[in-house]
């Protein structure tokens, strides 16, 4: 058993900023990012590791970014937003906040936006949202390992929730920032496994073969 899988603690599917503006080739900002997503192969597993989830009754929450018009409540601190507010990307209404391809949300799926932040937590209500759902384990895949994969599993973590990553499932702006902060950081605030094993977790909990 997978820890933080057992019966008594109920898991969530995170889904992280799988967007046109960041992961589409025809529209990202990242080159880079898109470059790793598609070598890595992860909209595919993410996918499967979605339906599983869905099947088993569990959340599935898609985090998405969404700036307001004019940028008027988001501070300039990050390279990555002071250059958002520069290209006037990721506003609200606009291509690059749709959900990328396979991504889109299925019905009964939560979409969490935020306007600010590089994390789902911070200054949202996405900690008291899980509480209210029984949440107790948190399993971000999406993008980007440096950034908020990284970032909401140490804030899960300090919340208190069992963070589980699938490392078969993120992707970072390079292959070199993915695999150091998988190896060096990651394992320091999550348990790190593989999308198949916790497919074959969750059909375990509820009695089903795939």
């Amino acid at each position: 058993m997978v820890r933080g899988f057992d019966q008594e603690r109920r898991p969530a599917l995170l889904i992280s900023e799988c967007q046109r503006g960041v992961i589409d080739p025809e529209l990202s900002a990242f080159p880079g990012l898109v470059e790793q997503v598609q070598q890595r192969d992860i909209l595919g597993r993410i996918s499967r590791l979605a339906q599983s989830f869905r099947a088993a009754g569990l959340p599935v929450i898609h985090l998405h970014v969404v700036h307001k018009a004019g940028y008027i409540d988001v501070p300039e601190t990050s390279a990555i937003i002071v250059r958002s507010m520069r290209q006037a990307r990721m506003l609200e209404g606009s291509a690059d906040v749709e959900p990328a391809g396979q991504m889109r949300p299925h019905p009964g799926d939560v979409v969490h936006a935020r306007s600010f932040s590089l994390v789902g937590f911070h200054g949202t209500e996405l900690d008291a949202m899980l509480r209210h759902m029984g949440v107790k384990t948190l399993v971000p895949v999406g993008v980007s390992t440096n950034v908020a994969i990284s970032g909401t599993a140490l804030c899960g973590s300090d919340l208190g929730y069992q963070v589980v990553i699938p490392v078969d499932c993120i992707a970072g702006a390079s292959a070199e920032t993915h695999d150091f902060i998988v190896k060096n950081q990651l394992p320091l605030y999550s348990t790190l496994t593989d999308s198949q094993t916790l497919i074959a977790t969750l059909e375990a909990r509820s009695g089903t073969t795939s």
